[in-house]
């Protein structure tokens, strides 16, 4: 038995070593069961235990692996979890989950269907590059949840027909950065490179504009890292370590560049932030990829960062302000563990904000497809309960797919906390 989220170690594979370990965990959270509300995955181990009288080890291949399949890596219970590293008992439950996908992959175990919809999950530039190209059509296709495409999409490639999709942009988020003006930042305080995130650059590009705004009024240079794709996390969460590692080589060649020239690296998506930090390091191992996660950093936590030790930023709020704001504090965020800065930065504009910490249910890709739509759906209705428990005059969350499941449960529109700031300021969108 052997406890390891390493993959380049040499037990990481051995599913006969893992199964072990796996006995091992489940025993430890049994006693504890702190977790029991997150997530489907602790219902289901905890009443398997508990038909078998708590022998732990009697537990089936198949009842083991059904705690696996309906993890969805949110990672709220390693931010529960009270036997994390550097305790003894070592519990990292979320990357024990990555190792059993990636045992599943390792030994050629997935469907042809579940292929495909990895591939399709996967694929984000390839995908949304052509969608940006044929958004009219692309748009078309999956705005009728009724219609031919995305039954087709179903049957074939595993997207749920039923998931509200987010459409696609006319214009790339970077194609729009590329062609305009570059002001001349006065009295300058810092330089990013912002990176981009799939969600930005081919379906909301709006919120990178604003951010880039924001970052702008506030007297930060902005430029775009050379050559950088999608943060590889539906490779990783499907559990396609070498398809992740390509990807996160390539990403982690292009960022130190922008490192080495001085500028820090600012993401406004909490997972890609999450995997930049916390992934690239752990699965490549290399002192680029450390020097690249040492200077990332969420878009909020920097302008608070800057705030308070960086020469402060602008409070000349002369634009649209609201009273009350609630804000949903994303897994992913969380799991950074850098605080809630998205809500500190609407707090600066004066509002209240009410804090709802409930998983979306999304997660990537988890909740897109068909076999998970029933669970997803069902995470994404106990948050919107919560939500509407609240008294607000606008929805706000950092993490985009999650704010698209929220749209989807009240049909309401969610901010960015970047989006806020820009109308506090009254910052018009390029």
């Amino acid at each position: 038995m052997t406890t390891t989220y390493d993959p380049s170690h040499p037990s990481y594979f051995d599913e006969a070593d893992f199964r072990q370990e796996l006995t091992r965990v489940y025993d430890i959270c049994h006693g504890c069961r702190v977790c029991v509300g997150l997530c489907p995955s602790f219902p289901s181990l905890f009443d398997a235990i508990d038909a078998k009288d708590g022998d732990v080890a009697g537990l089936s291949k198949q009842e083991q692996d059904k705690v696996v399949d309906e993890c969805f890596g949110c990672k709220m219970c390693y931010v529960k979890c009270p036997y994390v590293p550097p305790h003894e008992w070592e519990l990292d439950f979320p990357r024990l989950m990555l190792r059993a996908k990636a045992i599943k992959v390792h030994q050629g175990e997935l469907s042809v269907k579940q292929k495909l919809t990895d591939q399709a999950l996967a694929r984000t530039d390839l995908v949304g590059g052509l969608s940006v190209t044929f958004s009219n059509l692309a748009n078309k296709a999956i705005g009728n949840r009724e219609s031919a495409a995305r039954k087709a999409m179903e049957k074939t490639v595993g997207i749920s027909q039923h998931r509200l999709l987010p459409p696609y942009a006319k214009v790339r988020f970077t194609t729009w950065f590329k062609n305009r003006l570059r002001p001349f930042i006065k009295e300058r305080k810092a330089k990013v490179s912002v990176f981009p995130t799939c969600f930005i650059e081919y379906m909301d590009p709006g919120v990178g504009k604003d951010l880039v705004g924001v970052y702008e009024h506030n007297h930060v240079e902005c430029s775009l890292p050379e050559g950088v794709k999608c943060c590889g996390a539906p490779w990783l969460h499907q559990g396609n370590v070498e398809q992740f590692k390509a990807q996160a080589r390539k990403n982690v060649d292009a960022l130190i560049k922008e490192v080495k020239m001085g500028k820090d690296i600012v993401v406004s998506q909490p997972t890609c932030a999450y995997v930049i930090k916390k992934d690239y390091p752990q699965y490549l191992a290399t002192q680029n990829s450390k020097e690249v996660s040492a200077h990332t950093f969420d878009a909020s936590e920097f302008l608070i960062k800057m705030h308070k030790g960086g020469g402060g930023i602008e409070l000349d709020f002369e634009g649209d302000l609201v009273g009350e704001v609630t804000y949903h504090a994303a897994c992913h965020l969380q799991a950074q563990n850098v605080g809630l800065k998205g809500r500190d930065l609407i707090k600066l504009t004066g509002a209240k904000v009410n804090v709802v910490s409930k998983c979306s249910g999304i997660d990537g890709t988890w909740g897109y497809r068909s076999e998970n739509y029933e669970a997803s759906k069902k995470l994404a209705g106990q948050l919107a309960s919560r939500i509407q428990k609240t008294k607000y005059e606008m929805l706000a969350g950092e993490c985009l797919l999650a704010n698209t499941a929220i749209t989807e449960e009240t049909d309401e529109k969610v901010l960015h906390p970047i989006e806020i700031l820009a109308r506090a300021y009254g910052l018009k969108r390029e």
